[in-house]
């Protein structure tokens, strides 16, 4: 909600739509403008696992935080652990919806790192004991980080890895 003038279509935003006792993530572009209201089509990014271990009470009151108010520098720490996903084609309305502009690297990234199925893969290891599984999910990972194209999400990529200690 920085901006309430000169929302354009094909520009890029982030938004969250309401889910239950948290709120869900929307990406996408904007497809049309009428006074207040943006249309909207991309994905909507349910935090499936982030949501489980705040159930299970295995995730502090951070991560509850985060996933009641997400926001693109922040949401890449729900998007670490099981998500689904699914097209999004909606209205909001900047003046009370909860929707910013964001690059369209941002965009990307945050849209590769769902579609290529990243937060499994990172889920995977993270849940493993050490040993062959383990070092096994950590091989499958590397591989799918070196075949990316999108050098900007394969930059973040590593930078997240390294951070949760999971490249050696």
């Amino acid at each position: 909600m920085f901006q309430k003038k000169g929302w354009k279509e094909g520009e890029y935003v982030f938004a969250s739509v309401p889910n239950g006792e948290y709120r869900d993530i929307v990406v996408g572009i904007i497809t049309g403008v009428e006074d207040s209201k943006i249309g909207v089509n991309g994905i909507v990014i349910n935090a499936a696992g982030l949501k489980n271990k705040i159930a299970q009470g295995k995730a502090g009151p951070q991560s509850a935080e985060l996933l009641k108010d997400p926001t693109p520098k922040e949401c890449i720490l729900a998007l670490i652990y099981r998500v689904e996903y699914d097209n999004f084609t909606g209205v909001f309305d900047i003046n009370t919806d909860p929707v910013e502009k964001i690059h369209k690297n941002i965009h990307n990234i945050i849209s590769g790192w769902v579609r290529e199925s990243i937060p499994e893969m990172i889920n995977n290891v993270l849940s493993l004991p050490e040993g062959q599984e383990r070092d096994q999910a950590k091989r499958l990972l590397k591989q799918r980080m070196d075949t990316l194209y999108d050098k900007d999400l394969k930059k973040y990529m590593y930078s997240i890895c390294r951070s949760l200690k999971i490249l050696n």
